[in-house]
């Protein structure tokens, strides 16, 4: 702490001094411009002084050089003696006039002067013009011929004009008197700069010794920072070793603590490992009580069927059709298996949800029986991006739950509307449009504690063997999977609200055209010519014996191979109007031998079977026509002339 105080105490210092060289530096360079800038004003004036003397003394010499002249001339009037007083008088104008010149080079830079100058100028010219002649005269007439013009050009009139002398010597005394007024200015500039001159050097000296002052006061706190420096160097050895010391203790706690999270880590994962293992014999457990159930149905419905092969058709057929909805609920809790376990991906396509709840109502009034009322209000507009059979099972588990909450009678109410959602206003879906589809019953509610736990696998308030706990999880999944949320909306003796959120879309999607594994009424008229030739592509013998007989009975052709390099070689010798392929098969896959025959035979007819959509399957299969294992004769039926249908529809449109 002490060597962080002296360390600032010393950053402080340096600052102040440096902070103060500045300072004096800067005052020591603005002296110095002073001074420099009044020792150039100074000189300035004394040059505009020296100018003005030269000015004034050649304008009093230009004049007594043409007073010189004048008498000359005057003389030479008077004695005509040509050799002496008319050299003189010629020689004295003519050095008048060299120092005009002069005069007018000194003062071509002062525009007033230059004026002066320049009217001196003119008067010079016409005076000397004027006293050539009177030279002249002089000089031929003899006696008086010169006398009477001289004294006609220098003497003054009567009538108060001037001559031009006398208006060319007023002239050099308006420039004299112009200097004089400018060497006067001038002195007074030399005297006041020279005094500030000599102040301002003045002050210069004692800023000096200010400095040398400040200078020996630096060089005192420069010995204190040093010795400071040394003495803060040693702390901070001191310092460093004690922290090198506590960041060696660190690293000794940090790897135990790391030892330490290793064990509580090993630990979690074992205990996560007794928890799975203790759910995957949960989850193996209800699937087994549920399957034997139903295989129970089904081997049971079977064997009495054929104990009772000789006795009346009606029995017969009563034990066989209790076999079919054994398998039939066993094949519906496999695909809600791989729905909650998100295995099998969704084929989504744009469904108005109106138009999807509308038409399910003859099943679901079959499915729930007489004494439940089905209310449907569909006020639904937006398209939604959903698997339809995925979304008409969740529908029906739904409704099948509310009859069960109900105990078999009451109304049930399907809904569809268009919403408009804030930012986490249902859980965590974004702000958007929504469509929502709501089940509403009127049966005995839930509690919250059910309310909370309604959405777990294998969580079910039903009796044992009425249900499985996967319908709600298979709903929240499904609606997840597409981008949606559930809410429940319930109170205990009131009934129950299960509203799922599913976003508007806008995306136009192919066709995928699943079929049930039962046919729910008659099928669609024929579309295809009978005894089609169809080529089935199926590994499993006994599913493809099965299957071939009943196309038989059918009335179809069909051709069967085990993989897909027999599927290609039957193409070799012989043409198919469709072809019946398994998904997933050893090899070749069957989207992978549709793609191949596709790009060869683009008119034929597909139809796809398969008991799981493996990861990455979906997109392959988008466009043509799906029927899951298990399925019923008419259920094949309806799939293959849907299939034919399909592959005629281009040709058609052609």
């Amino acid at each position: 702490m002490r060597a962080r105080t002296d360390e600032s105490e010393f950053a402080g210092r340096r600052f102040g001094a440096a902070a103060g060289a500045t300072v004096a530096a800067l005052i020591l360079l603005g002296m110095v411009l002073l001074v420099a800038m009044s020792n150039r004003a100074r000189d300035a004036a004394l040059e505009r002084e020296r100018h003005a003397y030269d000015v004034t003394l050649l304008v009093r010499t230009l004049d007594a050089t043409l007073a010189r002249s004048e008498g000359a001339l005057g003389r030479f009037v008077l004695d005509e003696q040509v050799n002496v007083s008319g050299s003189i008088y010629a020689n004295e104008w003519r050095l008048a006039g060299t120092q005009l010149r002069q005069l007018e080079r000194l003062v071509r830079h002062d525009p007033a002067q230059a004026a002066r100058v320049a009217e001196a100028r003119g008067y010079y010219t016409q005076h000397g013009n004027n006293l050539a002649r009177v030279a002249q005269a002089a000089a031929s007439a003899k006696g008086e011929g010169g006398l009477g013009l001289f004294y006609t050009y220098t003497r003054e009139e009567q009538n108060g004009s001037r001559t031009l002398g006398s208006q060319l010597r007023s002239k050099l005394s308006e420039i004299a008197a112009a200097e004089r007024a400018v060497l006067r200015n001038s002195m007074e500039q030399t005297e006041f700069f020279s005094a500030q001159a000599d102040r301002l050097t003045d002050y210069l000296s004692w800023l000096g010794v200010i400095v040398g002052l400040a200078a020996i006061g630096l060089g005192i706190l420069a010995l204190q920072a040093v010795r400071q420096n040394f003495i803060a160097r040693r702390e901070a050895e001191t310092l460093e070793h004690a922290v090198a010391m506590r960041t060696q203790e660190l690293s000794a706690a940090n790897e135990a603590l790391r030892a330490e999270a290793e064990e509580r880590e090993l630990a979690e994962a074992q205990l996560r490992q007794i928890q799975k293992m203790e759910a995957v014999g949960q989850l193996t457990g209800g699937i087994a009580h549920d399957f034997n159930n139903m295989l129970a149905v089904v081997v049971g419905g079977i064997d009495l069927a054929r104990r009772r092969i000789g006795g009346p058709k009606r029995e017969i057929m009563q034990h066989l059709n209790n076999a079919m909805d054994g398998a039939t609920r066993a094949a519906a809790l496999t695909r809600r298996l791989l729905s909650f376990a998100r295995a099998e991906p969704l084929l989504p396509e744009r469904v108005v949800a109106t138009d999807l709840v509308n038409g399910l109502t003859d099943l679901l009034d079959r499915t729930l029986g007489e004494r439940i009322t089905v209310r449907v209000q569909g006020n639904s507009e937006w398209p939604i991006f959903v698997d339809p059979h995925q979304l008409e099972n969740a529908l029906l588990n739904l409704a099948v739950n509310g009859r069960d909450a109900m105990e078999g009678e009451g109304v049930i109410t399907i809904a569809t509307s268009d919403v408009i959602l804030g930012e986490g206003e249902i859980a965590g879906l974004p702000a958007g449009d929504y469509v929502r589809l709501a089940v509403a019953d009127t049966g005995s509610g839930m509690s919250e504690e059910v309310q909370r736990r309604a959405f777990e696998p294998f969580f079910t308030t039903k009796e044992v063997g009425k249900g499985t706990g996967l319908g709600l999880s298979q709903i929240f999944g499904f609606a997840r999977q597409s981008g949606g949320e559930v809410a429940i909306d319930s109170a205990v003796g009131v009934g129950t609200v299960v509203s799922m959120f599913l976003p508007r879309t806008t995306v136009e999607a192919p066709e995928v055209q699943f079929h049930s594994i039962v046919s729910h009424g008659a099928s669609e008229p024929r579309r295809e010519p009978e005894g089609a030739r169809i080529l089935l592509v199926e590994d499993d013998p006994r599913v493809r014996s099965a299957t071939v007989g009943a196309l038989e009975d059918l009335d179809y052709q069909p051709v069967a191979c085990a993989n897909a390099e027999e599927a290609l070689a039957a193409f070799e010798t012989g043409r198919f109007d469709l072809v019946i392929s398994d998904v997933i098969m050893p090899g070749m896959t069957g989207p992978e031998l549709i793609r191949n025959l596709k790009h060869r035979y683009p008119e034929l007819g597909v139809l796809f079977v398969t008991g799981y959509v493996g990861e990455g399957e979906g997109e392959d299969l988008k466009g043509y026509e799906m029927l899951r294992k298990p399925f019923t004769v008419g259920a094949l039926q309806d799939a293959v002339a849907a299939a034919l249908g399909r592959a005629e529809a281009p040709v058609r449109a052609a």
